[in-house]
């Protein structure tokens, strides 16, 4: 079965933000070195809406339209997270996951590109 998040990869997507950059996790105390959200309307596997990294912005934001260029993907778990960057770039696997560690650390990941 074909992982759902993958039918975002390098389509433009918009996200709302419900964590921004710099913003401590209210439960497990961690700060998001980068804006973190969620693409509105939709549902993943865990039951609530499909979370986005958005990476190569710097300063918080309440909400970003830009382009899902990969999957982060947890290996042990239903809860994929798609990488949202602004139009006209590119970033490395390498990258994703330097900038998304603050969080991935606990788990175990993989890069989806397709």
């Amino acid at each position: 079965m074909e992982n759902y998040a993958t039918k975002f990869i390098g389509k433009d997507v918009k996200i709302e933000i419900d964590r921004v950059i710099n913003s401590k996790h209210p439960k497990h105390g961690f700060i998001y070195e980068v804006n973190y959200g969620f693409v509105p309307g939709t549902v993943a596997p865990d039951g609530e809406e499909i979370d986005a990294y958005l990476l190569m912005v710097g300063e918080p934001v309440e909400s970003f339209r830009g382009k899902c260029v990969a999957v982060v993907h947890r290996l042990e778990e239903d809860d994929d997270k798609l990488v949202v960057i602004p139009n006209l770039n590119n970033i490395s696997d390498k990258e994703i996951l330097k900038m998304t560690n603050f969080q991935e650390k606990f788990f175990t990941v993989e890069i989806i590109r397709k």
